[in-house]
């Protein structure tokens, strides 16, 4: 059990809760796709080609090719969905963390959480970020993969969907590879909260300081952290969803399925293609999630 102190969140504090969680975390958003976005291409790149010898040479080649924008391709999706992701990563895992302090008022008088509870609150808030998360992640991937130039398939997010419901509707289409993302966002996501809710308890019992007065650069480095245990815990599933959301369609589809891509994913490249492209991932993990955790406790403490 977490026995440190916090700020406890009662359920009677409704709807004006829920809407400070929301807008705290589309804050967060924002700042979580402005530091990650070179960092992001680079990783769909390895995940999805085979062109590149490693980190360096694909970020050099995509300079030396497309131009330092290039960097940014297909940021304005990211820019407005994940803002809206993160927003419901924090609404929804605060959400459910106060059905579980009320429960555990209920039954043993004492609101704080065990870490599964953490790790199940976590996971619903991932599984909640999924139906925006999916589609939104499959345009983002789309637009970074395109060939570049002439040669572009899409002239931005909107045809991306117009094309891709027009091969094979919006299910099988815009939202393909949700399967998996399912997976991943619920394993990701419950790992990262409770990574980041351990170092904080953590911190607040050893030096008997309030949650609240815990400085911005711990907190910061607590989620710098808890980013790097959210994809050492979740990346296979990002790579396989990476794969099937860059996949061709028709006579061009290589993976039928997500259990489909799992085995050729394994038979063609053994378990290392399961972790292509975790070095830049790692490195973009560490400030991106700094940057999240710390502007959303800013942003927090600020319109509290």
């Amino acid at each position: 059990m977490s026995n440190a102190e916090h700020e406890l969140e009662l359920p009677d504090q409704g709807f004006k809760r829920t809407l400070k969680d929301l807008f705290a975390g589309a804050v967060g958003g924002v700042a979580q796709v402005l530091l990650g976005q070179p960092f992001d291409i680079v990783k769909v790149r390895l995940q999805t080609t085979s062109q590149y010898t490693g980190a360096l040479d694909a970020a050099t080649s995509i300079y030396k090719n497309e131009g330092a924008a290039a960097f940014y391709k297909g940021t304005l999706t990211p820019l407005i969905g994940i803002g809206a992701c993160v927003s419901v990563q924090f609404g929804g895992f605060h959400y459910a963390r106060r059905q579980f302090e009320a429960q555990n008022t209920e039954k043993h008088g004492n609101p704080n959480l065990s870490y599964g509870q953490y790790y199940a609150a976590g996971a619903f808030a991932g599984i909640a970020n999924t139906l925006l998360s999916s589609p939104i992640e499959h345009i983002r991937i789309r637009l970074q993969t395109q060939p570049h130039g002439a040669n572009r398939l899409y002239s931005g997010p909107i045809d991306c969907v117009r094309k891709l419901s027009a091969h094979q509707g919006v299910l099988a289409g815009v939202y393909r590879g949700t399967a998996v993302t399912f997976m991943r966002e619920a394993q990701a996501y419950g790992v990262w909260f409770t990574t980041f809710e351990y170092l904080m308890n953590a911190d607040s019992r050893r030096t008997n300081t309030p949650r609240e007065l815990i400085p911005t650069w711990k907190v910061a480095a607590y989620g710098g952290l808890a980013g790097e245990m959210l994809w050492i815990s979740s990346y296979p599933f990002d790579v396989v969803k990476s794969k099937m959301q860059s996949d061709g369609f028709g006579a061009a589809q290589k993976y039928a399925s997500m259990r489909d891509c799992f085995a050729k994913t394994w038979r063609a490249e053994g378990a290392r293609g399961f972790w292509k492209g975790i070095g830049p991932t790692l490195l973009r993990a560490m400030p991106v999630s700094a940057g999240t955790f710390a502007t959303v406790e800013v942003t927090m403490r600020f319109i509290s």
